[in-house]
């Protein structure tokens, strides 16, 4: 799986680019906003250069532009980025649209390439503003018109259309996001294990299609985090969702992650980060855990599974179906949860019998600190952190 970790790796890269805030919101003093530009950035771990600014408040363009993050030696250059429509209001701008260049990048034989990248109303703080949320540079729209991953003259991955809109905290309010991709093709004949292929292919599976819609919100006062959708949808397979919400993302936490962040780009290659590693486990602590819940919704793929391990050992699907659901107690048992146990066994009978979704939730009566969970993990009966977090599990509910 060598691609993968190498396609993942490059596609995160280009897909960063949405998120890079070239506010270069160039006004008439274009080299003055261009060194708050590179210090505004650095502050972000990132060193942005460029060639040359030219233009008006109508439309501007940095000539040459690439960046590198900290931590790494490589340098991406992007090319010539378009800003239009550009407003000045109390020292800060506004940049009606940001139009970058399409982008390519190939690492380990894997390439990907990017096109029709661009950012709406997108925001740039005053210089000086210490309002640690203006500071965060939020923008209206990201788009990407199309993600493609080719290698050896194969096209593993392909997205369409993919979009994102953000509603910045103003008075008070959350913040709120959505996204979603109209279009995603995944060429499965290029996983390198054989066996895997092959029960691909029995499924029916060498080529899948899908999409992927989020929605979620942030508090900036509270630090609660909210992905409220998540879903990664795979036509004729099913749909698999994740929700999940958080307390103390605060501005001053996510401010002490990016320091905490830079310390350790700065230490030497093979230099010790230990004390860094510890002080970021000791911010992680600041956060509560309040819920989460992952949950599949079946289209076809549960029966596609029965009839092929099934035809595997000479049984009928009805009857590996019923071994399963006679299995379930006594794996659960050494669990020591018998609540627990009798939903599962439940849930999973009932959505064998049956298969719609099946939902694991983890809900506890009040928000346990991140320093319980890590404690609980550690422990000698993690099984008790299930009861701590309030973990069910349901099936074919609504």
């Amino acid at each position: 799986m060598a691609f993968y970790r190498s396609s993942v790796r490059t596609l995160a890269l280009s897909t960063f680019l949405v998120a890079l805030p070239f506010h270069t919101a160039l006004a008439q003093e274009a080299d003055a906003v261009g060194e708050r530009l590179k210090a505004v950035l650095a502050q972000q771990g990132i060193e942005v250069s460029w060639s040359g600014i030219s233009g008006d408040a109508s439309e501007m363009v940095i000539s040459g532009a690439s960046f590198a993050v900290d931590g790494t030696s490589e340098k991406v250059t992007l090319g010539d980025i378009r800003l239009s429509d550009i407003t000045e209001a109390n020292g800060g701008y506004t940049v009606g649209t940001v139009t970058l260049p399409n982008y390519s990048a190939t690492e380990d034989g894997a390439t990907v390439n990017v096109s029709g990248i661009s950012l709406t109303g997108l925001k740039l703080p005053a210089e000086g503003d210490t309002d640690p949320v203006a500071s965060m540079l939020f923008y209206k729209t990201a788009d990407l018109a199309n993600v493609t991953v080719s290698m050896d003259g194969k096209t593993p991955f392909t997205m369409n259309q993919l979009h994102f809109e953000i509603t910045p905290p103003e008075g008070g309010d959350a913040a709120e996001f959505t996204g979603a991709a109209e279009k995603f093709t995944v060429d499965l004949s290029v996983i390198e294990d054989a066996d895997t292929r092959k029960t691909l292919e029995k499924l029916g599976y060498q080529t899948v299609e899908g999409y992927f819609e989020l929605a979620g919100s942030w508090q900036p006062s509270d630090g609660s985090l909210e992905l409220s959708q998540y879903d990664i949808s795979i036509n004729n397979a099913g749909t698999l969702g994740l929700t999940f919400e958080l307390g103390g993302y605060t501005p001053d936490f996510i401010k002490s992650m990016q320091e905490m962040q830079k310390q350790m780009a700065s230490q030497p290659g093979g230099g010790d980060n230990s004390a860094q590693g510890l002080a970021m486990l000791g911010l992680l602590q600041q956060l509560t855990f309040h819920s989460a819940s992952i949950r599949f919704d079946d289209d076809s793929l549960t029966g596609k599974l029965l009839d092929m391990f099934a035809a595997q050992q000479g049984m009928k699907a009805s009857d590996l179906a019923n071994q399963a659901k006679a299995i379930v107690p006594f794996l659960m048992a050494q669990l020591n949860n018998p609540e627990l146990t009798k939903q599962v066994t439940t849930a999973i009978s009932t959505y064998l019998d049956n298969p719609q979704n099946i939902e694991i939730t983890a809900e506890p009566e009040n928000p346990v600190p991140f320093a319980v969970i890590m404690a609980g993990a550690m422990s000698p009966s993690p099984q008790d952190l299930l009861k701590t977090l309030g973990v069910s599990v349901t099936a074919n509910e609504d």
